[in-house]
């Protein structure tokens, strides 16, 4: 665990520019020696006192709201003094070196939460959630985090150990009596504890792959032959015309990526060159970056023209693709089209009819699509997750499942329990080591 420290850190807390207010964060241990020197006094703790701020002579360097709070009743569970002044840039700094000629020294990136987190403010679950917050592009990705700050994830992880300190309790208390004595009953709750900690964890698992997708968003390539309307589609996914449209073949030749949001959810749109063979070396350059970037992707849209149909080059292109890849199969120029050439088409493959010009079926699309990456409203709703969650469950599943394949022996069932719960307690950083915290808040921001 990192050592609690004993200084003064102080940052500007809100963001770089100009705007009408801005916050300047301080916490520690000096902080009432500092507000008489820029103050005059210590404001009265949690209320809003209109103050000058001074300098070393005395002159004034801005005017505005000064606001205490008192340990441990803060953010950082410190002393914290902030200074809400005009947000210029100018005036900002002025005020931040007036702190730190004072003693206190410049934050570290994400010194504050952490600080939160080391004095029991917060778990770490919950202060990644803060930068997932800041950092939420969609309003779903908000109030994913938001769930996640106010402890429902961690309320849910918590909830699991208990249950597998209460399976673990059992175990112990049979290891304690010789096999013959052990009785049916406490065999039959064993396994039903068991099932029952298993159900739970697929279920937070679940839910923690939903808000990891709203988080790092999905990589959707657009992939097909020339001129069957990728860059179209990409202009009518995004809403504007991002890419250049021609019945020209072998227009695109570089990947072009736009982010757009669905319905809350994140995504990358991916628009390649046309997979053909091509006698341009500039054109097969493309084409190759258009074969690297597929085997990196979430999902694939292959378009095809609905007048012809599935072709045998798309078949060709369909068989060379990632088979560990979802696909989503797109007959485009449905408007063009005046007879039904798909409905021959016999492919495992999810399919959609669209027109990117008139934007036929694109409602359809949406809908298949998030479905192929994985999303599904949910009314529990989602939490914020990240990797490292992701791989503390599914490696404490992994223990589960193992301990099922080991109830013959009872030291190895523990074992595997064991396991499973500290992986567990990993997302909340009740075992968490140094290198990791420090790796997490480094990405924080200054002020936070």
């Amino acid at each position: 665990m990192l050592p609690r420290s004993v200084d003064t850190i102080a940052a500007i807390a809100t963001a770089h520019g100009r705007s009408g207010v801005g916050v300047i964060r301080i916490s520690g241990h000096g902080i009432a020696a500092l507000a008489n020197e820029i103050l005059g006094k210590l404001p009265i703790a949690r209320h809003a006192t209109y103050s000058n701020f001074m300098d070393e002579k005395g002159d004034v360097i801005d005017q505005g709201i000064a606001l205490f709070f008192p340990a441990p009743h803060s953010y950082t569970g410190e002393d914290v003094l902030e200074l809400q002044g005009h947000g210029g840039p100018a005036v900002m700094q002025l005020l931040l070196n007036r702190c730190l000629d004072l003693g206190a020294r410049l934050a570290q990136p994400g010194e504050f939460t952490r600080r939160a987190f080391l004095n029991d403010k917060l778990d770490l679950a919950q202060a990644e959630s803060v930068a997932d917050l800041i950092e939420a592009n969609t309003s779903e990705a908000a109030r994913s985090a938001v769930r996640s700050l106010s402890g429902e994830f961690s309320a849910t992880i918590h909830e699991l150990i208990e249950q597998l300190i209460h399976l673990r309790m059992l175990v112990e208390a049979m290891l304690d009596f010789p096999e013959e004595e052990v009785d049916v009953i406490d065999i039959d709750r064993r396994d039903v504890l068991l099932n029952e900690i298993q159900l739970s964890l697929r279920q937070t698992l679940d839910r923690a792959k939903q808000g990891s997708l709203l988080r790092e968003g999905a990589h959707v390539v657009i992939a097909g032959q020339p001129n069957v309307g990728k860059s179209s589609l990409l202009n009518r996914l995004s809403g504007e015309d991002i890419a250049l449209v021609s019945n020209i073949p072998g227009t695109t030749r570089d990947v072009i990526r736009q982010a757009i949001q669905i319905r809350g959810v994140p995504l990358h749109i991916l628009d390649t060159a046309g997979l053909r063979e091509s006698q341009d070396d500039v054109e097969n350059m493309g084409i190759a970056l258009t074969h690297k970037t597929i085997r990196h992707a979430d999902l694939i849209l292959l378009l095809l023209d609905a007048k012809f149909g599935l072709t045998q080059h798309d078949q060709a292109i369909l068989e060379d693709l990632p088979t560990d890849i979802p696909r989503l199969l797109v007959f485009n120029k449905v408007d063009l089209a005046k007879k039904a050439a798909t409905s021959e088409v016999r492919v495992s493959d999810p399919i959609v009819y669209i027109s990117a010009k008139t934007g036929e079926g694109l409602e359809e699309l949406c809908d298949k699509l998030l479905k192929s990456v994985g999303w599904r409203d949910q009314e529990s709703g989602t939490f914020m997750a990240r990797e490292r969650h992701l791989r503390s469950l599914t490696r404490a599943q992994s223990h589960l499942n193992n301990a099922e394949t080991v109830l013959h022996s009872m030291e190895l069932f523990a074992e595997e329990l064991r396991l499973a719960q500290t992986y567990l307690s990993e997302i909340t950083g009740e075992f968490t080591s140094d290198d990791l915290l420090g790796e997490i808040f480094s990405r924080f921001c200054i002020g936070k």
